[in-house]
């Protein structure tokens, strides 16, 4: 029992520090933000929302329960969001998943709330839980939110989705809303994951409610039509004075932080209800409050009285001019709370209580290391820097360096705005683990990430181990305070920048391309790029390559003198006769240790700083294809990674910037190409439309590429009438059948067969027109299982002497994946204008 108690009591520290740790940049709370956290230690309620994606959350609902009503409010979203678009950049899949995680934890920052996850992975879009469930691997899934609420035991779950409409909205959301109301009947129940119960106890939710909206409804009409005399109702729309912000003006913050969403909102002001309809639990005597009924006192805590009764006396005195004066009083508190039973409202108050002290006193404790990056074995400088700000009375005995533990004795007292700053070194062990997700390093399923540790299951961001504890003696009160190992540097613009102390491998090598073309039998340069993370290495790379793909040299020596460093070396990789598809491996061999990973750094001005580190392999890809001479240019859309497998394939291809387009300036063009959702984030692009049609009219060809139905606000997205629809294809390996088999888009240059279409991944296609005009004809049809036909998803009209053609095929996704349909397709589609040109591309010629 004894180790039960101590490994729950160790897991949730940890976590709270996680949660505490999560800012690049040090606290500063002010005086008003202080007393907001000094309230907060009086209300003892809890509330968990539950949903599928990062935005999917109502952040009004959560910033008013963590401001308004005070409650410990967390968000459990059962992917990361992996399978999204990307409005900011070119990363999808896993590296999305990333950056959506790290929004996540921004929006939490802004509104309160904690985070937390599942092993879910976001596979794209799914017409029903059913397949959901299959494809996440459902027990799994309903385990993981069985330990997300026996881990942060809420007293309420808000469900975003509702479970009775299954199948009426996408798989994952109402999958969501499935797991949550099975859930509720499991947690308490000792025989449902028991492997559990040695790291947290039973727990029982008291309520679950659906939180509806006119979403659900249609219209805000429908909405208010309906009857919603069950329902709970309550003003969120509250004015928070000592922050100068209505709860929606947060709310919007937090909203905002969905970027590569394109999520970005404008915060309201005034009235704005919101509702909770019960599914199970406790009755609620009162339409107004959601705890009625839930003791949220410390009333609720066998001896907790007094500590309330103190904390309350500590608010009414507090002093906005001198937070100071509350120390002694708080101090005692947290002497108070130490001697209660163990429980999960002990170890929170207790973290939230140190924090108060601190932020009292104007503490500011920092750990700063000479450089961005470590590896193991490596010895690290760091600055220390300690400043109290106020009269109370701190004495820094100790400060701790981890992952090391080494305890440097100090014994400073820390005067008023007295700077205290000390070197100290910190040693990584050889041992240590690279900076990267902890749910990216195994190789997981299309449905599931896989996380090994019980404990890190749920966790949200990356697990750091480099950190400082300051040993501190406030008031007499002996008070650990941990701070993050960062790096920091002053930007001329920006001014002060903070990131973390990475862990990197002592080398990292990346291919320049991922996708490489063979359309010829002739060799092609493969640039690879060696990058160090220490001084003087030396060692050998070599490429990995089947014994049919010729590779010179066979290796090279590489030495590089400083930590940091690049280099590239050249191999010239000669294909086989035959067709086929390879994943080359590119390794750097130093005292006999292989290192095959690459780095890769996602930075982005709104999250904090991202290493992922994945295996270091680009595709080669030996395909039969013939290419046109056609000039493109290309104008980006959104997160659009389309160009870079057009340039591989050989094109000459210019980017367009909207704003200069001109008759004379694409007049020397072939094609031009509109990226994805370039409709949707470029409003210059709208006027240029005209001018676009009359480029096709001369005897060009113009290929749309898909948008978003919403966001079109009234765009003529074509020449002729076009409506668009979110009709999609979600099963890549959909069969499909040629409408048109005798257009010249299946036939020229290339051949398309059906073989072209295996191989595809995620989704084959969306956002397929609904309705269009009869000059336009459909090339193809496919469906997913038990739905109806959709042919929408290539269409091809001509318009003057020209072509117009509009896709919801998913090229975004298949070319950058190296998918040899995907190419021969496009290579057709961009060849409209010259099937009867004799200028192509032909390598069964050369």
């Amino acid at each position: 029992m004894k180790m039960h108690s101590y490994r729950t009591t160790h897991f949730l520290l940890f976590f709270l520090s996680i949660q505490i740790m999560c800012a690049q940049k040090p606290q500063k709370p002010n005086s008003a933000e202080i007393y907001n956290q000094i309230q907060k230690l009086n209300f003892l309620g809890s509330v968990l929302y539950i949903a599928a994606h990062p935005d999917d959350e109502n952040t009004k609902l959560i910033s008013y329960l963590s401001n308004e009503k005070k409650a410990q409010t967390a968000y459990l979203s059962l992917t990361r969001g992996d399978g999204g678009q990307n409005l900011i950049g070119p990363e999808l899949r896993e590296q999305l998943g990333v950056i959506r995680t790290q929004e996540l934890l921004e929006a939490r920052k802004i509104d309160g709330g904690q985070q937390f996850f599942s092993r879910a992975n976001d596979f794209g879009f799914s017409k029903n839980p059913e397949e959901t469930l299959q494809i996440w691997n459902k027990k799994q899934v309903l385990a993981d939110v069985v330990w997300a609420i026996r881990k942060f035991q809420p007293d309420i779950i808000i469900n975003r989705f509702d479970h009775r409409t299954s199948g009426n909205t996408h798989g994952h959301h109402s999958a969501s809303a499935l797991l949550s109301v099975e859930s509720f009947d499991l947690t308490n129940n000792t025989k449902a994951y028991p492997e559990q119960l040695a790291y947290v106890k039973p727990w029982q939710v008291k309520k679950l409610f659906f939180n509806p909206s006119y979403w659900f409804y249609g219209s805000q009409e429908k909405f208010d039509a309906a009857d919603k005399s069950t329902f709970l109702s309550f003003d969120t729309g509250v004015y928070y004075t000592n922050l100068g912000k209505s709860n929606a003006e947060i709310s919007a913050l937090s909203r905002s932080s969905h970027q590569s969403q394109g999520f970005g909102s404008t915060g309201t002001r005034g009235v704005d209800l919101e509702y909770l309809e019960p599914i199970k639990g406790l009755p609620s005597n009162t339409k107004s409050d959601l705890f009625a009924g839930i003791d949220t006192t410390w009333n609720r805590i066998d001896g907790g009285k007094p500590i309330g009764d103190l904390i309350t006396k500590i608010i009414a005195k507090y002093d906005f001019t001198n937070p100071s004066k509350s120390i002694p009083s708080l101090v005692k508190a947290y002497e108070m709370i130490q001697l209660l039973e163990k429980s999960n409202w002990k170890i929170i108050k207790s973290e939230e209580i140190k924090n108060c002290i601190a932020n009292c006193a104007g503490l500011y404790l920092e750990a700063v290391a000479s450089q961005p990056e470590a590896s193991p074995g490596e010895t690290v400088q760091l600055t220390i820097e300690a400043i109290n700000r106020t009269d109370a009375k701190i004495l820094l005995e100790s400060i701790t360096t981890f992952p090391d533990q080494v305890t440097l004795s100090q014994n400073k007292s820390l005067g008023n705005n007295i700077d205290t700053k000390f070197s100290a070194v910190v040693s990584i062990p050889s041992s240590a683990d690279f900076t990267e997700p902890y749910w990216l390093k195994e190789t997981g399923t299309l449905g599931m990430y896989v996380v090994k540790d019980q404990e890190n299951i749920g966790i949200p961001d990356i697990i750091r181990n480099n950190y400082v504890c300051f040993n501190l003696k406030i008031d007499g009160l002996e008070l650990p305070l941990k701070r993050p190992i960062v790096y920091k540097y002053n930007h001329p613009a920006k001014g002060e920048m903070y990131q973390y102390l990475d862990i990197v491998p002592e080398v990292s090598t990346s291919f320049e391309e991922k996708v490489i073309l063979f359309n010829t039998d002739k060799s092609k340069e493969i640039a690879v790029v060696v990058k160090s993370g220490k001084d003087n290495l030396k060692g050998e790379l070599q490429l990995e390559l089947p014994k049919n793909w010729i590779v010179t040299p066979d290796k090279f020596a590489v030495a590089l003198s400083k930590k940091g460093t690049e280099k590239v070396f050249h191999f010239q990789v000669t294909p086989p006769k035959e067709a086929g598809e390879i994943f080359a491996k590119s390794a750097l061999i130093v005292n006999g240790k292989k290192y095959s990973s690459e780095q890769v750094n996602i930075e982005y001005p709104h999250i904090t700083k991202q290493q992922i580190l994945q295996p270091a392999v680009s595709k080669f890809i030996k395909l039969d294809i013939n290419i046109g001479p056609q000039k493109i240019g290309y104008i980006m859309g959104a997160g659009d990674a389309v160009p870079a497998s057009l340039l591989q394939m050989g094109y000459d291809l210019i980017f367009l910037d909207p704003e200069e387009i001109t008759a004379e300036s694409i007049a020397s063009f072939d094609v031009i190409i509109t990226g994805i959702r370039a409709y949707n984030t470029i409003e210059s692009l709208v006027n240029k439309q005209q001018l676009l049609f009359d480029f096709v009219k001369k005897g060009k060809t113009m290929i749309v590429q898909y948008n978003t139905p919403s966001l079109l606000k009234g765009v003529q997205l074509a020449p002729y009438p076009l409506t668009l629809s979110t009709n999609r294809v979600t099963e890549e390996n959909a069969d499909v059948v040629f409408l048109a088999p005798d257009h010249a888009v299946l036939n020229y240059p290339n051949k398309i067969t059906k073989k072209d279409f295996i191989g595809w991944t995620q989704e084959q296609g969306l956002y397929y027109p609904s309705a269009y005009d009869a000059a336009f004809t459909p090339i193809l049809s496919s469906h997913d299982t038990g739905e109806q036909d959709l042919d929408g998803a290539l269409l091809i009209a001509p318009y003057g002497k020209g072509y117009y053609v509009y896709t919801g095929l998913s090229f975004f996704r298949e070319l950058p994946q190296g998918v040899s349909g995907a190419y021969r397709l496009m290579a057709n589609i961009i060849s409209l204008q010259n099937r009867n040109s004799e200028t192509v591309s032909n390598p069964k010629n050369k």
